[in-house]
């Protein structure tokens, strides 16, 4: 069978489970599409937390950049785990303890204040809208690799690009596990989801790395494969792949590592998964399972950008640019190069090795890995369906945090708080349909490759949750003034300058090609996100030392999460005396 075959077999197996795992897990009220009960045993909720995490950005699109950047795409590898060791040691738990259904929920109580509530909801739709646009830029460009040949009379029908139909099919998708179960839906879906997209990932890698180094094992292959690696880099006159700051200065690696770890901390669609678990204990447990699963993946993703980056260069050293278009042993050049993106419309004999890499998207290079390596059909389908699977287990989240921020945290609280269950979830599910049509907007127009998209929404959360959730636990006298002004200042600030230095990458085609500036002290856009988060601190802190400190009660609920036990009134007053 071809890969055109075997794709279309995988993609309609798993889309049949996805739909068929939401038909079975349906919900009737707001709690179970909210929160999934809180009924979500332990494993299970790691696993999805797991799905949940390892967006298109870390399948489909972190690989390419490590491959390309080298040392410097670490980066994405340390800060999003970092992040996420941060997030359930410091944050998960005592959120889980509150007890509510969104972080804008947990805002709203711990701030007292409506307005904070929907300050919050407009930052967590800010942050969601700006992540799933890098999702649904993920399913286009499968799609248009791997589906071309079936949609593309379609899209040529419709006047439309393959990957606009790709992008309109897994919106569909979505749309309807998400619509359906809800939390309790997308949790499970996530579950299974991530086991299509881990065995898609490590296949290749452990039949590359035993291909190459006789390991079976790719954390231990890359090791061989890097010093030859670093050989071939200085052969073709390329600085070394292990060499650092050849692509990032020294500050923004820094930069860009640390907002990757306290937006991590931030998100708001990993930060509800805790909320789905019975117990505190049970938060904690899915976090350490959620750490091991993550672990796979992030191990195994350098060895994939060693791999590929080696392959690549070894055809171009062996045959040349225009060789590797002729030579049988290079024939994924033209069938990437079909979908644009290859450029091979600028190669030429005698170009260099960079000029050669710089005509190929960074996003192909986990999904054409099993190409390049000559693997059997079936393999190259099944990596397809991975990374569907990883680009919609993490849209679905996010769709469910946008239509929490507005049915839940604004219709339900403020606008018609007497509304009943039934009303509350259809406003609920009415507006997830309306979210999915602006994700796949940002899909088919997106503002930059999957990966840096992704990289933006981390500087979004870094800038506007992260401190107001930390000081929300540990920094009692912290107010609503502080925290809403906090906000407002450290969203605004990063969302503008991410703006003015990126906007250009989605506004070429009418000929805007410049970006107003390049960086800020330094620091370009997918750090900027730490200045944001300073600012942030400054500023709550500034106002809520300015500004009455907050109610009593409030105080005394603060330091009631921080305790691993209900406490005695005794208790809470020595506590807040001390």
């Amino acid at each position: 069978m071809s890969i055109l075959g075997w794709t279309t077999f995988w993609v309609i197996a798993t889309f049949s489970l996805y739909i068929g795992i939401a038909i079975w897990s349906r919900v009737t009220s707001t709690k179970g599409f909210y929160v999934a009960g809180q009924g979500v045993p332990t494993v299970a909720n790691g696993m999805a937390v797991g799905a949940d995490w390892m967006s298109a950005a870390s399948f489909i699109s972190m690989a390419g950049l490590v491959s390309f950047m080298g040392f410097d795409g670490s980066v994405y590898l340390m800060g999003w785990t970092g992040g996420y060791v941060l997030l359930a040691i410091l944050l998960a738990p005592f959120l889980r303890k509150f007890g509510e259904y969104t972080v804008p929920d947990f805002v709203g109580k711990r701030y007292y204040s409506n307005y904070a509530r929907v300050i919050a909801a407009i930052a967590a739709i800010f942050v969601s809208f700006t992540y799933v646009a890098g999702q649904m830029r993920g399913v286009g460009v499968v799609f248009s690799r791997f589906l071309g040949e079936l949609v593309e009379p379609l899209a040529a029908g419709l006047g439309v690009e393959v990957i606009t139909i790709g992008v309109i099919i897994g919106m569909a998708i979505v749309a309807t596990y998400a619509v359906l179960g809800g939390m309790k839906g997308i949790t499970y879906t996530q579950v299974a989801q991530y086991c299509v997209l881990i065995v898609a990932y490590t296949i290749p890698a452990v039949a590359i790395g035993y291909s190459m180094t006789g390991s079976p094992i790719p954390q231990v292959a890359m090791g061989e494969v890097l010093p030859a690696l670093d050989g071939l880099q200085q052969e073709l006159g390329l600085d070394m792949y292990s060499g650092p700051f050849a692509n990032l200065s020294m500050l923004n690696v820094f930069a860009i590592t640390f907002v990757l770890m306290v937006g991590t901390a931030g998100l708001p669609h990993v930060i509800v998964r805790f909320y789905t678990v019975k117990t505190v204990k049970s938060a904690r447990w899915s976090a350490l399972w959620a750490i091991v699963f993550i672990a796979i993946l992030y191990t195994v993703a350098p060895a994939v950008a060693m791999f590929s980056r080696y392959e690549i260069l070894q055809s171009f050293s062996d045959l040349g640019a225009m060789g590797m278009l002729e030579s049988p042993r290079t024939s994924w050049v033209q069938t990437w190069a079909a979908t644009g993106l290859i450029e091979t419309g600028q190669w030429s004999e005698g170009m260099s090795a960079n000029a050669l890499l710089s005509t190929i998207d960074r996003d192909i290079i986990v999904l054409a890995t099993p190409e390049i390596a000559n693997l059997s059909p079936w393999v190259v389908g099944l990596v397809a369906a991975g990374g569907l699977a990883a680009a919609l287990s993490t849209a679905s989240g996010l769709m469910l945090v946008i239509s929490s921020s507005l049915a839940h945290d604004v219709y339900g609280e403020i606008i018609n708080p007497d509304a009943s269950e039934q009303k509350r979830l259809k406003v609920g599910r009415g507006i997830i349909f309306v979210a999915i049509i602006g994700a796949g907007l940002l899909g088919i127009y997106p503002l930059g490759f999957v990966a840096e998209v992704v990289a933006f929404a981390f500087g979004l959360a870094a800038a506007s949750f992260f401190p107001v959730l930390v000081l929300g636990i540990f920094w009692k006298r912290c107010n609503k003034e502080g925290a809403i002004a906090g906000i407002v200042t450290g969203l605004s600030f990063t969302f503008i300058m991410i703006i003015l230095m990126r906007a250009h990458v989605a506004l070429a085609e009418f000929g805007i090609t410049e970006p107003v500036f390049d960086s800020f002290l330094g620091i370009n856009a997918q750090g900027i996100g730490l200045i944001g988060m300073i600012l942030n601190f400054i500023v709550t802190y500034l106002v809520t030392m300015s500004t009455p400190p907050p109610p009593q009660e409030v105080q005394d609920l603060v330091e009631q999460i921080r305790y691993p036990r209900t406490l005695t009134k005794d208790e809470l007053s020595e506590a807040a005396s001390s």
